[in-house]
């Protein structure tokens, strides 16, 4: 047998094993089976390489083994925050299947005793975290995505500094590609130097093997700050100025709140702790008691945090955002940053317009990724038919994710509506039903539409046939990531 023949039966094998890995893969919609099957066949070496790097969900088989292990390993310490039956008699009976559907997820329980503050912008956010960090007194817990060495990040860490150096307990959790410079800063170090227990999530190690082992793209997307037990921010946030892309201001929103809840998330940062360092923390810190007073407890006061990822449940952020858009009756608004969803939301949000709901999206007119702003737009023309109010936001790169209905239910977080947060990112989000928190939202996302554009059915039939084409070619490859 000559070498090439040798070679090609070698190639042609590899490619069987990935068209059959291709078919047998779970949850795969037909059409990017078919196109994963044509980019395989169409180019040679190259296809191959490109679904090793984007072909699946996997964070990789032995880091995935030791999730599913670590989640039972815990459950004991976070039998305070979860059970595995679920009761209504806190929340309000139209929305009590939401609440259910969230408990499928991970088992957290609806709360009833949370106060709620919506931070003013970036800026309030920063200062009003140091505030509370420097009048902490057993522990604190803070996961983001990015943090930055600049005047924010900075200002953080030198609180966290102080915590510790009074005593404090702090961990502190960071993406390893998100916050990849922050880990080799000098910032970083100093923190570490004070006592202060840091890690990284999803370590790439060598880029070749992580390709090999998963996928290098799936990451902590998370935004978590757990105070005392009793205090917890979640939002759209990362640790850093609301400059730091130099093209424009990044737009936020974060809700600090007070309550039982904090234990939610913290039992979500002690999953992700416990997968980066091995180490086991008990959900309460030794020395504290439940510090949990119960204030505004009402069945009109309910909340519940969802964490999803590639280890939970496939699709569940999906499945929150069709149950809550699926029970809109009068009005339904959405802000998110990176628009590109799957079939079952965009046809959730389409038919409750169709339905007589006012549905209201607003998006940035200017992105930071020129294929999910394209990709956005391939879905316009439909949904302008359907009915929905389109609205493209002036000032900067609106960052917040947010889903308000009826001005009662809403939800905020860390995820987009977008493929990436519904099947590769481990994301953070809070269910909320308050009907004076919905209406704070909502006028939050009034003065967002006051500087946007609106986007009318006269636009999107004026683009040119290049310009569609090219948003089109766009959403068509988007399964595939």
């Amino acid at each position: 047998m000559s070498l090439t023949i040798f070679m090609s039966v070698i190639y042609y094998s590899i490619v069987a094993y990935i068209l059959y890995r291709v078919m047998l893969r779970p949850y795969r919609e037909p059409a990017s089976r078919l196109s994963w099957i044509v980019i395989v066949i169409a180019l040679p070496v190259v296809g191959i390489l490109l679904y090793f790097m984007f072909g699946e969900t996997s964070i990789g088989f032995l880091r995935e083994k030791k999730m599913r292990l670590l989640k039972k390993k815990i459950l004991k310490s976070k039998s305070k925050v979860v059970s595995t039956d679920f009761t209504a008699k806190d929340i309000s009976p139209t929305y009590k299947h939401i609440f259910q559907l969230a408990h499928s997820i991970n088992n957290f329980t609806p709360k009833n005793d949370n106060s709620y503050l919506l931070m003013e912008d970036s800026d309030a956010f920063i200062e009003i975290l140091i505030q509370d960090i420097m009048q902490a007194k057993y522990q604190i817990h803070i996961l983001f995505y990015i943090w930055l060495e600049d005047h924010s990040g900075k200002k953080v860490a030198n609180a966290l500094i102080d915590a510790s150096q009074r005593g404090v307990k702090c961990r502190v959790l960071v993406d390893s590609l998100g916050s990849r410079n922050f880990i080799n800063s000098s910032t970083w170090k100093q923190m570490s130097q004070a006592n202060i227990e840091i890690a990284s999530s999803l370590s790439i190690g060598n880029p070749i093997l992580r390709v090999i082992l998963g996928r290098i793209d799936l990451r902590n997307h998370r935004k978590i700050v757990t105070i005392d037990n009793t205090i917890t921010y979640s939002g759209s946030q990362n640790c850093a100025d609301k400059f730091f892309n130099a093209k424009a201001q990044w737009v936020d929103i974060m809700v600090r709140f007070k309550g039982s809840l904090a234990l939610q998330n913290q039992a979500l940062f002690l999953e992700d702790w416990l997968e980066a360092t091995n180490h086991t923390v008990a959900l309460y810190h030794e020395d504290q008691p439940a510090l949990i007073a119960v204030q505004n407890s009402s069945l009109d006061n309910a909340a519940q945090v969802v964490g999803t990822g590639p280890t939970e449940r496939y699709g569940a952020m999906s499945d929150i955002f069709q149950g809550i858009i699926a029970t809109a009756r009068k009005t339904l608004i959405i802000t998110t940053p990176y628009f590109v969803p799957n079939e079952p939301v965009l046809n959730a949000i389409c038919g409750a317009a169709r339905m007589g709901v006012k549905v209201k999206l607003v998006l940035p007119q200017k992105n930071d990724s020129w294929f999910v702003s394209s990709t956005s737009r391939s879905y316009y023309a439909q949904m302008l038919a359907a009915g929905v109010e389109i609205y493209e936001y002036k000032l900067g790169l609106l960052h917040s994710k947010i889903i308000i209905i009826d001005d009662e239910l809403s939800m905020i977080g860390s995820a987009n509506l977008d493929r990436r947060s519904f099947e590769l990112n481990y994301e953070n989000n809070i269910i909320v039903h308050n009907i004076s928190f919905a209406k704070t939202l909502h006028a939050r996302v009034g003065q967002y539409i006051l500087d946007s554009h609106k986007v009318s059915k006269t636009i999107v039939e004026g683009w040119s046939k290049p310009k569609i084409l090219w948003h089109n070619l766009n959403a068509t490859l988007s399964p595939l990531l």
